[in-house]
């Protein structure tokens, strides 16, 4: 169930990419998965806390901050650094790892987005603007992102002692409905921006040698975080770990590259890193499935 719900929303993101409101659709799913699904799970997973989950977001933080400055070195060039290390974990990374992990994933998930998350809110914009951004703009900016809104959130429902409530039915099937929404939406929204992407067999050849090098890099980054890192249960997380990986550049980069350098060479990378992500991770689940 789990492999086909993803399945069929990817189908119907296809179908739907073909009618007049694709464009509203994809915006309106956009804005649902990313102010009203992902927030309210991590105010969820935030509340009733897992151990582990401040190591989590150190790792995926610290993770891509590597990877951004060793890409960089080898590109020289910082916009294919940051679709390198600026990773689709938002409506790409949870569809999968629920669907590779199972619904119990979803904690050290939201850990690992959160981490990347306030990656991407700092360096995103920091690289590809040329003007020298304030500091107190960028902490607001930060600060008012709906994964650190929602982290903020969780912290006063703690303090308002909500993580000793004995019964929160309610909750728990709004957390199940909210874990299916994020699911539906992210591989809908997949199926419709795939649909009108168009990608060359030189993007994927590019895309191919990237993501050789990320990968290889993936596995000396969590064999050692896994051999010399206190991370609690970090025998049940490293698979999600090593999923960052395999995951493509962030949607969001090529709209901050418009704004701020008037060009949208990032598509490319983004339309052919996806189509890439996607066999990789269908690859990932069939080792995952036969170990």
């Amino acid at each position: 169930m789990a492999l086909l719900l993803p399945l069929f929303a990817f189908i119907c993101g296809l179908g739907l990419a073909s009618v007049s409101l694709s464009t509203q659709l994809k915006t309106l799913f956009s804005s649902v998965l990313a102010r009203c699904f992902i927030p309210f799970v991590i105010i969820y997973n935030m509340v009733f806390y897992q151990a582990g989950s401040l190591s989590l977001m150190l790792f995926s933080f610290t993770v891509a901050i590597l990877m951004f400055y060793f890409f960089r070195h080898i590109f020289k060039d910082q916009l294919r650094a940051l679709c390198v290390s600026y990773v689709n974990l938002a409506w790409l990374g949870f569809p999968f790892a629920l669907a590779l992990f199972g619904p119990e994933i979803s904690a050290p998930m939201v850990a690992l987005y959160v981490g990347g998350s306030i990656f991407g809110n700092i360096w995103a914009v920091t690289a590809l603007n040329k003007e020298q951004q304030a500091l107190s703009s960028m902490i607001r900016k930060v600060l008012f992102s709906p994964p650190v809104f929602a982290l903020l959130i969780a912290l006063v429902c703690r303090i308002l002692g909500m993580q000793n409530l004995q019964n929160h039915q309610i909750l728990d099937v709004l957390y199940s409905v909210a874990k299916v929404g994020m699911s539906f939406t992210g591989m809908c929204i997949l199926g419709m921006w795939l649909r009108r992407t168009q990608v060359y067999w030189a993007d994927i050849l590019r895309s191919l040698n990237v993501f050789a090098m990320k990968i290889t890099v993936g596995l000396v980054l969590c064999g050692l975080t896994y051999l010399f890192v206190p991370i609690p249960h970090i025998e049940k997380y490293i698979g999600v770990m090593f999923l960052i990986f395999c995951l493509p550049p962030a949607a969001n980069i090529v709209a901050l590259e418009t704004h701020y350098l008037g060009t949208g060479e990032s598509a490319r990378y983004i339309a052919a890193g996806t189509i890439v992500s996607c066999v990789l991770v269908l690859i990932y689940g069939a080792i995952l499935h036969f170990l």
